[in-house]
């Protein structure tokens, strides 16, 4: 990117613009009596209003936090120390009545998750409410939201990982020196160390075994002890509930190891009510938890805008849905990234001069969760203003889990709709390894029958056994209940209707209006009639395109692109998706299962990639 090229008006005014925002963000939230250094303070109302602290965890907490464009990374989060001191500055401030955290589906060590949860519990000890609210919580997670928080929370299709501690340890003796005749000089100092034992053996020794299983035995008894003063009720039973997982959503709340179930947006509201906030503020994280973007507002308010913005909204999606985090092998820029139009979407929620919006989808489906946080994001929309959806090849599984949040539902004769089902489940390698001289052993913490198995829950070498696989069944089972629930409230029908055409069943557009899973056949030009109809509009009322993809970003890449000069790895991407005809037909045949290498166990996909020719 070259500056020089931008025009001098321009330049001037994201300059001033640069200027104006890290003076706003750049102050020492410490030196004011609140925060952290670093962390950012976005107060909503007067200066004596109740406050409830807004604590965002989802972006993780990095011992270093990563500086990114013009220094502007608290917005993205900060580092772990910030994030303590900001938690510790929060139990003696008078304005803030109560704490909501927010742990999205974030990962952090085991060390980092006692400290979290130990500085959360102090602020709760201190007399002020503690509401957690994650997408999902794994053994980490858990141990925070157990120890800290006065209120756990978690949304309809959300999932407790509570498994049990364990370490996997791969041996590739017989790969490196058997198979490959590789020598291996490796000497060591102290019979405990172990550490070339991965390379020197095929599984370890006594002493290596007795040094790691006795590591293991005493952090779990300091898990049990951290999480035992909370919830006791936990750790009850010959296997505790805390060790017995995965749960979906509702035997979480049967068991006791979450108190709610509600989407984040909702669990907020409730949680300021709770405490008696006036309004948020955010003391660690990102301010996006409206989904609103403050640095694009800035961008608006001096004429650098994202898109026109007509009475009528045209919001495209296309591709996997995904949550829009970390990218994955089969993972790229395109697809539907739920954090992206879900912001998209609230802001047009929230738009005086959008009228309808019409929503264009093509998708085999993907992320069983991100379908469902996307279906909320849309019914609160369609609460609003009318939502007419237009399918164009394919509203599949959970492109149609998206689709039936519309006001109403338009789809040609050709497209595809349907594939109510889910899928789930993981890849094993541990044979293939074994069979090419790589060894491994699962140590698990408990001592249980059946531990190392519910420890090695995510594990790519080790397949479940029986029992795990039930568990997993059950959480799946509980999430295609919740779809067939969702289909049934947004086409106002009851589940029973709908049961019939579920099942994974697919069908053309002309079968799906038999079955009345659309409402009508045609394309964008009669979605955006019917619009216009259901927001009493003229006939010529304008149309806008408003863009996943907003802000300084945005902007700037607009700049390049209009100057001629394009980025290394735009240039990449572009030249991948035209060179290599096999990467892109991997990608849209696996990218719908792209959230199962995430971590994620349910997908709502089509099973197969079907192109009708």
């Amino acid at each position: 990117m070259k500056i020089g090229l931008l025009p001098v008006t321009v330049a001037g005014c994201l300059a001033a613009l640069i200027a104006c925002v890290s003076a706003c963000e750049g102050r020492s939230s410490v030196a004011a009596g609140k925060g952290a250094p670093g962390t950012v303070t976005a107060v909503t109302g007067g200066k004596n209003d109740a406050t409830m602290a807004i604590i965002d965890l989802s972006s993780g907490v990095p011992e270093v936090d990563s500086h990114g464009m013009f220094s502007l990374a608290s917005r993205r989060g900060g580092s772990f120390a910030e994030a303590i001191l900001a938690i510790d500055s929060l139990r003696d401030d008078a304005e803030v009545k109560g704490v909501f955290v927010r742990f999205g589906s974030a990962r952090f060590g085991f060390g980092r998750a006692y400290e979290l949860g130990a500085a959360l519990r102090r602020v709760a000890e201190g007399g002020k409410l503690v509401h957690c609210h994650a997408e999902s919580y794994n053994n980490a997670s858990l141990a925070v939201a157990a120890t800290g928080c006065t209120r756990i929370v978690l949304p309809p299709p959300g999932e407790v990982d509570a498994n049990g501690i364990g370490v996997e340890i791969a041996y590739y003796r017989k790969l490196l020196v058997d198979e490959l005749r590789i020598t291996l000089d490796i000497l060591q100092v102290g019979k405990f160390k172990g550490a070339e034992e991965p390379f020197t053996r095929d599984g370890p020794s006594d002493e290596a075994r007795t040094s790691l299983l006795s590591t293991l035995h005493d952090l779990r008894a300091a898990w049990h002890e951290g999480i035992e003063k909370k919830r006791p009720q936990l750790l009850k039973g010959k296997i505790p509930a805390l060790e017995d997982g995965p749960y979906a959503a509702g035997e979480a709340l049967e068991r006791g190891i979450i108190d709610a179930i509600a989407y984040g947006d909702d669990a907020r509201d409730e949680a300021r009510k709770t405490m008696g906030a006036a309004h948020d503020d955010v003391r660690f994280g990102s301010r996006s938890l409206d989904k609103s973007d403050e640095l694009s507002d800035l961008f608006r308010a001096v004429g650098v805008t994202d898109s026109a913005n007509g009475p009528i909204a045209i919001v495209r999606a296309e591709g996997a849905i995904t949550s829009g985090g970390s990218e994955g092998p089969f993972d790229s820029s395109s697809g539907i990234r739920e954090r992206e139009l879900s912001r998209v979407l609230a802001r047009l929620e929230k738009s005086e001069s959008t009228k309808a919006v019409v929503l264009r989808i093509d998708s085999p489906g993907g992320s069983a969760l991100a379908s469902d946080l996307l279906w909320h994001s849309l019914m609160k929309l369609r609460a609003k203003k009318p939502l007419v959806v237009s399918i164009g090849d394919m509203a599949a599984s959970g492109g149609y889990y998206l689709a039936s949040a519309g006001s109403k539902i338009v789809a040609d004769p050709g497209s595809i709709v349907g594939s109510i089902g889910v899928v789930g489940g993981k890849m094993t390698f541990g044979a293939a390894a074994e069979h090419w001289g790589v060894h491994h052993e699962v140590f698990a913490a408990s001592p249980q029958a059946g531990a190392a198995s519910r420890a090695a829950f995510e594990s790519i070498l080790e397949p479940w056994d029986a029992p795990t696989r039930a568990r997993v069944f059950g959480t799946m089972s509980a999430i295609y209940t919740l779809f067939l629930a969702r289909i049934a409230e947004g086409r106002g029908l009851t589940v029973q209707a709908v049961a019939p055409s579920a099942e994974g069943r697919i069908f053309s557009g002309r079968q799906a209006l038999d079955r009345h899973l659309i409402d009508a056949l045609g394309g964008i030009h009669e979605a955006v009639h019917l619009a216009r109809e259901l927001a009493h509009l003229p006939a010529d009322a304008e149309v806008s395109f408003p863009d996943t993809k907003h802000g300084i970003m945005q902007f700037l890449e607009g700049i390049e692109a209009s100057s001629g000069h394009h980025s290394g790895a735009a240039l990449t991407a572009e030249s991948l998706r035209s060179w290599s005809p096999i990467r892109a037909a991997a990608m849209e045949a696996l990218g719908p299962f792209a959230p199962l290498a995430a971590g994620e166990r349910t997908v709502a996909a089509m099973p197969f990639r079907l192109e009708v020719r």
